[in-house]
């Protein structure tokens, strides 16, 4: 049974810096791509970064690139999104994402992913 548990969203202020985490289970090899997904009312989904289990490779949408950096931990079941310099238009419910793949790299396309966290609320404001 794969799930994924996002936690660690809040309130921040604009220039601040957060880090959220999902927790994954159930997944019996490294072939999966894992990633963060956000919407709120009123905006579309946007994913915005992901990262390939078995080779490491990552992606990041240009709305977050150098600002956010998606990271993994040693046993591989844990993923974190560092966000830094946050802005207001951030604000957005933040959710783990997955999906089975054999590819090297990661999509920021979600539209096929299986796995979906409950999502976790951050918002930017002064």
């Amino acid at each position: 049974q794969v799930q994924l548990v996002e936690s660690g969203g809040g309130l921040v202020e604009p220039g601040g810096s957060l880090r959220i985490s999902c927790r994954a289970s159930g997944f019996t090899s490294q072939y999966y791509h894992i990633g963060w997904v956000r919407q709120a009312p009123g905006k579309e989904r946007e994913g915005i970064s992901c990262l390939s289990v078995s080779s490491g490779s990552t992606n990041y949408a240009d709305s977050v690139k150098g600002r956010f950096t998606i990271s993994r931990d040693n046993d591989e079941n844990m993923v974190f999104l560092q966000m830094n310099n946050l802005k207001p238009e951030d604000t957005d419910v933040y959710y783990c994402s997955a999906r089975r793949s054999y590819l090297r790299g990661c999509s920021l396309e979600s539209d096929q992913n299986h796995y979906w966290g409950q999502g976790t609320q951050v918002t930017v404001s002064s």
